[in-house]
């Protein structure tokens, strides 16, 4: 059963919150990308980079940032993030499971 918590989770990413120390939407992006094209060897989120880099290699950089800025900032579900960019739904879970875990990487980075 889902809690309230999930459904309503929203991101700490600069264009929400107006918070200069959170990241923003395009580090995100460059982070996805930069890992795209060179994923981590031997590192537990591997698979990670491994599926972006699919990701991006199949649509292309802009309809991923596209995603990455609805499910991070507009809050869109993501599957429904792909409406009209003819992204496969389940690239859209892809691309947002991703994106929210590399912007918590990032601003735990900030934090530490």
């Amino acid at each position: 059963m889902w809690s309230s918590a999930c459904v309503d989770a929203l991101y700490h990413v600069r264009e929400r919150t107006r918070n200069p120390e959170h990241a923003s939407v395009d580090e995100v992006v460059d982070l996805v990308l930069e890992r795209a094209q060179h994923p981590r060897v031997e590192h537990q989120d591997g698979h990670l980079d491994e599926m972006m880099a699919i990701v991006v290699d199949r649509y292309g950089i802009d309809p991923v940032r596209t995603v990455i800025h609805r499910v991070l900032v507009d809050h869109y579900p993501f599957r429904t993030a792909t409406h009209d960019l003819e992204l496969r739904n389940v690239d859209g879970v892809r691309i947002g499971t991703t994106a929210g875990q590399f912007l918590e990487e990032l601003n735990a980075q900030d934090d530490g």
